[in-house]
């Protein structure tokens, strides 16, 4: 009897080992932040017990995330081929989302997240995971690229890095991707950064004893990694753009109509 067993390898994960090569030439700088999300998770359960459909935490930092980028939209700055920098006002951010356990992750855009409030990003991610067909990524890069020789798609990406603007329609302007459903309490993510600029990883959450209001008691902290492309980001911008991405998840008080309690009532 045997004690293996044989599978095909996904064609799909072609674009992943691509990506880990594209990855290994960059220089990349990470920030490490554990950031307090009692509010923010005490809003998101809330409107849970409303009836209505529930709020995605990782729609909420898709969100924070955004309007920091907006705040700072050097962050997400690209070299076209003249060598000039591109800056996108808009943020597109690509996240990853898994449409079933075991499944490669599907590369699906927000448009426009930083004008969209959580409960369409919710939304959008929820149709996206039981739906996997509506992404339009699906369709562009995650079945043609596997089709064509290795040498032909890293030349593609080479190329489409570029030229800003179609880098923009294909992929977005920052990636998120979570590791933090694979373990219990603070769990921290190294990830590699193959084409984006910026990239966020969330980690895992923990409760631990945290100062609030002058007073200590346990708080919930949310570990994330923030990646940045040093040629085109320095220390001092990041750091700012950083600073403004934690109050912003800490506070939970996003601007207009996208903050938790006013979604709640959307």
């Amino acid at each position: 009897m045997s004690d293996f067993y044989v599978q095909p390898f996904p064609s799909e994960r072609a674009v992943v080992v691509d990506a880990g090569y594209l990855a290994s030439d960059r220089h990349i700088i990470y920030g490490l932040a554990e950031v307090d999300v009692t509010r923010a998770r005490q809003l998101i359960h809330a409107s849970a017990e409303t009836g209505g459909s529930p709020l995605s935490f990782t729609a909420f930092i898709v969100a924070c995330l955004s309007r920091a980028i907006a705040a700072h939209p050097e962050v997400q700055a690209y070299r076209d081929w003249l060598g000039h920098l591109v800056i996108f006002e808009d943020v597109d951010v690509v996240t990853m989302i898994e449409p079933q356990p075991g499944a490669v992750a599907i590369p699906h855009i927000i448009r426009q997240a930083n004008s969209k409030t959580i409960r369409e990003i919710s939304e959008e991610i929820r149709l996206v995971k039981g739906h996997p067909q509506r992404s339009p990524q699906r369709g562009r890069l995650v079945a043609l690229a596997p089709r064509l020789p290795r040498f032909a798609r890293l030349l593609f990406f080479r190329l489409l890095k570029k030229n800003p603007h179609q880098f923009k329609r294909m992929s977005g302007t920052v990636i998120v991707t979570s590791i933090g459903m694979f373990a219990s309490g603070g769990v921290w993510g190294i990830g590699f950064l193959p084409m984006h600029n910026l990239g966020l990883t969330i980690g895992g959450i923990s409760q631990k004893p945290g100062v609030h209001a002058w007073s200590i008691e346990i708080r919930e902290y949310l570990n994330l990694t923030i990646a940045f492309d040093h040629d085109i980001v320095d220390g001092a911008p990041a750091a700012r753009f950083g600073r403004t991405l934690v109050e912003l998840i800490e506070s939970a008080e996003l601007p207009e109509n996208a903050a938790p309690s006013a979604s709640l009532a959307a």
